[in-house]
């Protein structure tokens, strides 16, 4: 059944906080009884100029990181589902990836297909889930994103490694990461989770101080290797490796040759991954 993509409203957010898990053994595996399908009439063209003016890419193009802002709406509306043994409130975003097989046409229909997969619980017990979104236009990928969520924390098994956490890479820049940044990037991706708007409501949900969104991160970073390079991402991946706070100054670092990036933060990474440019 093709549903229209649901907006990222009130009373969604709050039926994500108050939803729960299921009680019992987790399954594993994917669950056939969670694949959704939406359909986006078009591209609203006000809110995507919105999402450029903020990041800082160029006006009237679709930058492939907007589209997490689609995915998301499907994949919120996907957890909701009963189907999901987790409680939304609480999951952890740890990894990202975007692939763009064509740029999209705003002004078509786009069709998004999401599947659910639970992994195995780790060593620590663990659990994590898989989000894969498809997005087609006449039949023909656009976009795929792939989200790996932790639904349900375990025991710490061992620490990283040596230099686990070490910078690699040239300085490309930085950006500043404003007090208000948090509920200006909400405002648009309709992302109003606690943790990224006040310090009151971050100790709330059990933070000392407010974080920004991670997919800002990654879209600014993306903004900025474009401005560099004069090149377009065509594809991303993070790792979110520690939160960013509000009022912090992270720096992007790049290593053209191994394709790889990484924001920096107090001498250390907080996000890495890979990077493609058209």
């Amino acid at each position: 059944m093709i549903a229209p993509l649901p907006p990222m409203r009130a009373a969604r957010l709050l039926a994500a906080l108050f939803k729960r898990g299921a009680a019992g053994d987790v399954p594993e595996g994917r669950i056939d009884a969670l694949q959704t399908v939406f359909l986006l009439a078009r591209i609203d063209a006000r809110h995507l100029a919105r999402y450029n003016t903020l990041l800082g890419f160029a006006p009237a193009r679709v930058p492939l990181t907007y589209y997490y802002l689609l995915t998301q709406r499907a994949h919120l509306a996907t957890l909701l589902a009963p189907a999901f043994p987790f409680r939304v409130a609480g999951m952890i975003h740890v990894e990202n990836s975007l692939v763009e097989a064509q740029p999209a046409d705003p002004a078509r229909p786009l069709l998004l297909t999401t599947t659910v997969t639970i992994a195995p619980l780790s060593a620590g017990g663990a659990a994590f889930c898989e989000l894969l979104t498809v997005a087609a236009q006449d039949g023909a990928t656009v976009f795929t994103c792939v989200s790996k969520y932790m639904a349900r924390r375990g025991t710490r098994q061992g620490a990283g490694g040596a230099g686990d956490d070490a910078i690699e890479g040239k300085r490309i820049g930085g950006w500043a990461v404003g007090g208000s940044l948090g509920r200006a990037y909400a405002r648009v991706s309709g992302d109003w989770n606690p943790i990224h708007l006040w310090r009151w409501s971050a100790r709330l949900m059990g933070l000392r101080r407010p974080i920004i969104h991670g997919m800002h991160s990654v879209a600014a970073a993306c903004a900025l290797l474009e401005h560099t390079t004069a090149r377009r991402v065509t594809a991303v991946s993070a790792r979110f490796r520690a939160p960013i706070t509000l009022r912090a100054r992270p720096t992007l670092y790049f290593s053209g040759d191994h394709h790889r990036y990484c924001i920096g933060l107090d001498g250390r990474r907080v996000v890495d991954g890979s990077v493609s440019l058209g």
